[in-house]
């Protein structure tokens, strides 16, 4: 069976700003690039941070958008997050758990890229939480 991996697009105002958060600060392999465009490598996904000469202007919250991960084991999510706490990068919302002792139960935080896009990481202590539970309505924050 192929693997077919996710591609992201999204907007920036300086691309050296962009290698150095999502290179240097995440740990994102650096594909090609351009004065325009950035090809980054997340755990195996693509994202493209594109030039834009227009603002970009904050989201009131997290919703209703944002990306990241789903880590699939807490080993991973934990080294993700150690690695992130070693570089000093600041959380948009710090790690905490939501949902406790449910089947949805995750823990997650957010961190913002310095163009204002929101990104999530989080790991579910229960994985037919990630696609599954579909009797259960609780999306989000509650």
């Amino acid at each position: 069976m192929a693997t077919t991996l996710f591609h992201l697009a999204f907007p920036v105002t300086d691309i050296a700003q962009a290698r150095a958060f999502y290179a240097d600060g995440l740990g994102c392999g650096v594909g090609r690039a351009n004065d325009r465009s950035l090809i980054l490598n997340l755990y195996g996904h693509q994202l493209v941070a594109h030039l834009t000469e227009e603002a970009i202007a904050p989201q009131v919250g997290i919703y209703p958008r944002h990306f990241g991960l789903v880590f699939e084991s807490e080993a991973d999510y934990d080294a993700f997050l150690d690695h992130l706490t070693q570089r000093g990068i600041p959380f948009h919302i710090s790690p905490k758990c939501r949902f406790a002792g449910s089947l949805l139960e995750h823990r997650t935080f957010f961190l913002q890229d310095p163009f204002h896009n929101l990104m999530e990481f989080k790991y579910y202590r229960h994985p037919e939480a990630i696609f599954g539970a579909a009797d259960l309505a609780q999306v989000g924050e509650t």
